[in-house]
């Protein structure tokens, strides 16, 4: 099983993860996105076209959710005030701008839960937590959240998204993984992004992240010239600009 979360746009990305499951080859019927397809990067409508050609599974995020609703704002959960929270207003609108009638409506109709067994394991695809679309689930959050969330699930661990980080904890023997961010970079000081492979065991599931390298440049020059975020863009191609403070509320 291939994993993937906040492709974000980001085309570039998106081809160069299809060309990974081409090499090792996995078919889109054993992928799964955990959503925010569409966000930051320039590329909306060609990314929701590419993925459901491909076929994989998708969750809603609060992205789809918040564009299919036609809302004021995309629903992240960024602090109000913050510099996120400014800049998603421009990129929000771009989307809504680049996106046709008709998948905004799929978005609609997109699972806010995908559940499915693997190595013997019940697993749930969520985005953000089970108990709310935008809720960020970190690396560092606090352990009893994971396991509230996963009760909530009810089976053996969540495969869950939008926080944008890879990491993969085992809470009272149950999975809370995150494959990372497809579109926007994890804050390691490199322009990488994630993914993630699930291999079931005889003794359960192996999961390894993977870094993935693309165009990034690519990406980043068309975000400036379709009117996307350029601070953004410059975490794509590691232009300095001023520092971009993002935060999040739990």
């Amino acid at each position: 099983m291939l994993v993937f979360g906040g492709p974000y746009g980001n085309l570039e990305a998106c081809e160069a993860l299809l060309a990974v499951a081409e090499r090792r080859g996995i078919a889109g019927k054993n992928v799964i996105c955990t959503g925010d397809v569409v966000a930051y990067g320039a590329d909306p409508q060609a990314v929701v076209d590419r993925l459901r050609r491909w076929g994989c599974a998708i969750v809603m995020g609060n992205c789809e959710e918040s564009l299919a609703a036609d809302a004021a704002d995309c629903g992240c959960g960024f602090d109000e005030g913050s510099t996120c929270a400014a800049l998603s207003a421009q990129w929000f609108s771009a989307s809504r701008r680049d996106l046709n009638q008709e998948t905004k409506q799929w978005m609609g109709g997109l699972p806010q839960r995908v559940d499915f067994t693997l190595g013997g394991r019940r697993l749930s695809a969520i985005h953000g937590g089970v108990s709310q679309i935008n809720k960020f689930v970190f690396a560092s959050t606090d352990l009893a959240v994971k396991r509230a969330e996963i009760a909530l699930a009810g089976g053996d661990g969540v495969i869950a998204g939008h926080c944008g980080m890879p990491f993969t904890d085992i809470v009272d023997g149950k999975l809370w993984h995150n494959s990372g961010a497809l579109g926007m970079p994890a804050n390691d000081g490199s322009p990488r992004v994630w993914y993630s492979i699930l291999i079931p065991k005889v003794e359960g599931i192996d999961i390894s992240h993977f870094a993935l390298a693309y165009d990034h440049h690519r990406a980043a020059e068309k975000m400036r010239a379709r009117g996307y975020p350029a601070e953004y863009a410059a975490t794509l191609d590691f232009r300095p600009l001023a520092v971009l403070r993002c935060s999040a509320a739990n």
